[in-house]
């Protein structure tokens, strides 16, 4: 029962719609009604401006991150362990179900009707937790990105499709990950996830339609 549990848990604390609330506490509307429709950071920026925005990724990142580190105190696993230990193989893929879990409690949170935001900022909070250092590389090139092109779709897109990467070179060439699988495996339907979210901004950008950050 306990892994369903923690799965459960982290899909109801990865559902708590921060950007709704603060857009509804500091301008009594409902942001689902402003620009993209989602409840995430970048469209509450633009409807209650850039610390209410700011606010809002830091409390997202922080739920994703608060997912995992439940799942993985109920499970009694540490979290970013090097030693592969095969008798908590199956309660890494737990923690790590939790980690999708909560983006997916993002993006469809059961108080919302299942209509939230896009899932890039609370997934940086779960990945801080299971692979730190593939976050600060993917958070390189998103800023990059957003930089040269002044697109934030385009570098959560590309950001989030480079995690999994990221994993696998850091496995490779730094230092070994514990547990690489599961984690692999999370941050690919992370990625796949996200991306679907964007479909709407994919379409945009090859019309050259899409809104630039400011």
């Amino acid at each position: 029962m306990r892994p369903l549990a923690v799965t459960i848990i982290a899909y109801l604390v990865g559902s708590i719609p921060f950007g709704y609330l603060i857009v509804k506490a500091t301008r009594d509307a409902d942001i689902r009604e402003t620009g993209s429709g989602g409840t995430g950071a970048t469209n509450v920026s633009r409807r209650a401006g850039k610390a209410a925005g700011v606010l809002t990724l830091l409390l997202d990142a922080l739920k994703g991150a608060a997912a995992v580190w439940i799942a993985s105190w109920i499970l009694g696993t540490p979290i970013l362990g090097a030693e592969i230990d095969p008798v908590l193989t199956s309660a890494y893929w737990w923690v790590a179900a939790a980690g999708v879990a909560a983006i997916l409690g993002h993006m469809f949170p059961v108080w919302l009707g299942f209509r939230g935001g896009k899932g890039v900022a609370t997934g940086v909070g779960v990945f801080l937790m299971l692979a730190p250092i593939a976050v600060g590389l993917a958070a390189v090139i998103f800023v990059l990105i957003v930089w040269r092109t002044r697109y934030v779709s385009l570098g959560s897109i590309v950001a989030a499709a480079t995690i999994p990467v990221f994993i696998w070179l850091q496995d490779a060439l730094i230092r070994p990950v514990g547990h690489r699988i599961p984690i692999m495996t999370a941050a690919a339907a992370g990625a796949i996830l996200i991306i679907f979210a964007h479909r709407a901004n994919v379409r945009r950008l090859v019309a050259g339609t899409e809104n630039k950050f400011r």
